[in-house]
């Protein structure tokens, strides 16, 4: 018997017949004798609905009440799931994030969990009920409801089975595992077997939808066995074949070591760079433009400084596309001025490109290709950032799905069986 940690987003849950297959999906695992803590998102479509209408009473929401508005949408899907389980003769039952005290800061919108109480959790699973809890969501130390940003479910979940000791956590979703790209863009991609912890953070912090990128963090930290699987199959599927579907997101000593070089290419298109101009060159002045960002709790990406010419120097860096105007205001009212710089430039139509793979370690020419390939298709480069296992460039946004597609064949993805 295994204590496995199940997790069901949006679309998983979209209606009540999709909630009556996860509950028969469900039974299927509870009959084979694992204990089971499941965690859900809102319904696909529901927290969105649920933003909108707290932006028609106030146009810019204040950030506590946005979250005790926005955590309704988890506390029905509990509560509908946990009732076609007892339906089926099953013992059951729901709980909030507050409720299984799950410990956040007070970062409302985007908190973090600091700890998580599973005391109550571990003695519903002894007195064998399935415990089903919303994700996305928690409470700070001052009894604030708080949420955990978009695909904070899947955060949730991991966390939940870090503190459970899990054998496992299935991310059950709509698609069927991690691919060398986006099928959508290229159709030959690829899925993936198996990923390691460290390909798959950054597939997720490049732009990769599959995971939440806190989600990964969580799971390689506290070494949590991580599978993304497909919630569209058959719920009467044999457990063994489900068990070891889709993709493994593991270590990277168990990885073959014929593994291929490049494991994807993943894309960002909500991006946008800023420069500012004619920055004087001396210490600390990165801090003094990026120190008020920080402030603003806006997240900065990929960061350049040109060579220093007669003193001064380009600055530029990037942010999602939705801060970019935030950005800017910041940048105007507290940072132009007060350093010297000469004006303020930005573009809010780039897209960034990345090659990820843990056989960049021991493989020369990667970049080349990669920069060989995207002159062929005449695609200009921003930017560029790299790191032991990846290489980012940022091109317009136009060009973005060309560059994913010569890549994928110019690393031969289409042939992948990792």
């Amino acid at each position: 018997m295994a204590l496995i940690v199940h997790k069901y987003g949006g679309t998983s849950v979209g209606s009540v017949d999709r909630i009556e297959k996860v509950a028969h999906r469900l039974e299927k695992w509870h009959r084979a004798g694992h204990q089971l803590v499941v965690v859900v998102s809102a319904m696909s479509g529901e927290t969105n609905r649920l933003i909108s209408l707290a932006k028609e009473v106030q146009q810019n929401p204040d950030a506590r009440e946005l979250d005790v508005v926005a955590s309704t949408g988890e506390q029905v899907t509990v509560g509908l799931l946990a009732m076609a389980l007892l339906e089926r003769g099953l013992k059951a039952k729901s709980y909030t994030g507050p409720q299984v005290h799950v410990l956040t800061d007070s970062a409302f919108n985007k908190a973090r969990i600091l700890n998580i109480d599973e005391k109550k959790i571990r003695a519903d699973l002894a007195s064998g009920t399935i415990v089903v809890v919303a994700g996305f969501q928690g409470v700070d130390e001052h009894g604030n409801i708080t949420t955990l940003g978009r695909g904070g479910s899947d955060t949730s979940a991991v966390a939940l089975a870090a503190a459970l000791k899990a054998d496992e956590c299935l991310i059950y979703t709509d698609v069927d595992g991690v691919y060398t790209t986006d099928p959508r863009i290229v159709p030959e991609a690829q899925r993936l077997h198996r990923i390691t912890f460290e390909e798959m953070l950054e597939m997720a912090s490049l732009g990769s939808k599959v995971l939440q990128l806190r989600s990964v963090e969580f799971a390689g930290k506290y070494k949590v066995p991580l599978r993304v699987l497909s919630s569209m199959t058959d719920a009467d599927t044999p457990l063994e074949e489900e068990a070891a579907s889709g993709t493994l997101i593991t270590f990277e000593e168990d990885i073959k070591m014929e593994k291929a070089v490049i494991s994807g290419v993943a894309f960002e298109r909500d991006e946008a760079k800023i420069t500012l101009t004619h920055v004087p060159d001396r210490p600390g002045i990165a801090y003094q433009i990026l120190g008020p960002i920080a402030d603003a709790n806006i997240d900065v990406d990929m960061i350049i400084q040109n060579i220093s010419v007669d003193g001064t120097t380009d600055f530029s860096f990037t942010v999602h596309r939705n801060e970019y105007e935030k950005a800017i205001g910041v940048l105007e009212s507290k940072v132009k001025d007060h350093i010297g710089a000469k004006q303020i430039v930005g573009d809010p139509k780039i897209a960034k490109v990345s090659i990820v793979g843990i056989g960049m370690r021991s493989h020369v020419g990667i970049a080349s290709l990669m920069f060989r390939t995207l002159a062929e298709e005449g695609i200009n480069m921003q930017m560029i950032s790299t790191s032991e296992i990846k290489i980012s460039v940022v091109v317009e946004d136009k060009y973005m799905e060309l560059a994913v597609r010569a890549l994928h064949k110019a690393f031969g993805l289409e042939q992948v069986a990792a």
